[in-house]
């Protein structure tokens, strides 16, 4: 190749190379060109869903493009997080995950396919959902203080509720067992509606519920809540002790969500959907359906996302390993 065939070359690689570039550039300026899709992976109509539906359409309203809803309930939420996990990173597709996502389902299952961490670009947390310790009507145990002695006095027969094993109620419910230091038979059910019932009907004693689920119950005098296992007492429920006030400082446990999309975003669309979820969630209105869930409004920023994804695990993992709670 001569001298000036060489630099010919290499002038026309160098227009390629700014070409892509300002194309590249062009396309995630431009994004979102086409309707988004939200992975939910819950089934439709609970809480989930429905703060789902939420997000869909505050980020639709700033983004101006329709966000569709997905539910791809299955496996304690690994269906719909593994599904997205693989999608092209793009930023149209992302997903409303839990806890149970990033931090339950990492340290009961083995084989996980996809990473908390390396699979995912967090996005930003959107709300809390606190959880109660619930009493049957007829079990005499009135609070904290009465269920530790009740099972200090018959371990064998003191049982407990929860919607599922390896659900955040069921760590809850062992957190509890490990900071009173009681045993307590553990009795999953598949769901709240049939664990509630076992509860209202005398087969438990005790259960570990959602508020978002139990509310109905507590206020209609069905089932009697003990203490909230969040750090702070609930407006809904203000005469409700929270765990840590009734003797066990320190005591924190619950059920949480953020948004993620796959990993290898382009840095610019993460941080557009980063700021539109602050936007979105911004509003006193926004709070106040949040509320009115009987979800705690929580919105954080990518960092402290994962950051509070990396100090759960070992924490969960813990859980677990004490509690020999495995999915596999």
């Amino acid at each position: 190749m001569t001298t000036l065939s060489r630099k010919h070359f290499l002038h026309c690689l160098a227009l390629s190379a700014l070409t892509l570039s300002a194309t590249g550039a062009w396309a995630q300026s431009a994004w979102p060109d086409r309707p988004l899709k939200l992975v939910v992976p819950f089934a439709p109509g609970g809480a989930t869903d429905v703060l789902g539906r939420l997000l869909a359409t505050g980020l639709s309203e700033k983004l101006g493009q329709p966000v569709i809803v997905e539910n791809r309930p299955g496996a304690g939420t690994v269906v719909g997080a593994s599904m997205v996990a693989k999608a092209p990173p793009d930023g149209y597709t992302l997903m409303l995950g839990s806890n149970s996502t990033f931090t339950l389902n990492a340290a009961i299952r083995s084989n996980l396919p996809y990473d908390s961490l390396k699979s995912f670009v967090a996005l930003g947390t959107v709300a809390d959902m606190s959880l109660l310790l619930l009493a049957n009507n007829d079990s005499g145990v009135r609070s904290v203080a009465d269920l530790v002695q009740q099972a200090k006095a018959k371990p064998e027969k003191f049982s407990y509720a929860s919607f599922g094993t390896g659900s955040s109620v069921h760590f809850g419910g062992e957190m509890l067992k490990s900071a009173a230091g009681i045993h307590m038979v553990h009795v999953p059910f598949n769901g709240s509606a049939p664990s509630l019932t076992a509860l209202m009907g005398g087969q438990v004693q005790v259960s570990v519920d959602t508020v978002v689920a139990s509310l109905p119950q507590i206020k209609a005098g069905k089932v009697r809540a003990l203490a909230t296992l969040s750090s702070h007492r609930l407006p809904s429920l203000p005469d409700v002790p929270t765990v840590a006030e009734s003797g066990y400082p320190g005591f924190e446990a619950g059920s949480w969500f953020g948004l993620v999309a796959p990993t290898g975003l382009p840095a610019p669309v993460a941080q557009k959907i980063e700021r539109t979820l602050a936007e979105v969630l911004k509003p006193e209105a926004m709070r106040k359906r949040l509320v009115d869930l009987g979800l705690t409004p929580a919105y954080a920023d990518s960092a402290a996302m994962r950051a509070r994804i990396e100090h759960e695990l070992p924490a969960m993992r813990a859980v677990a390993a004490r509690a020999d709670i495995r999915a596999d």
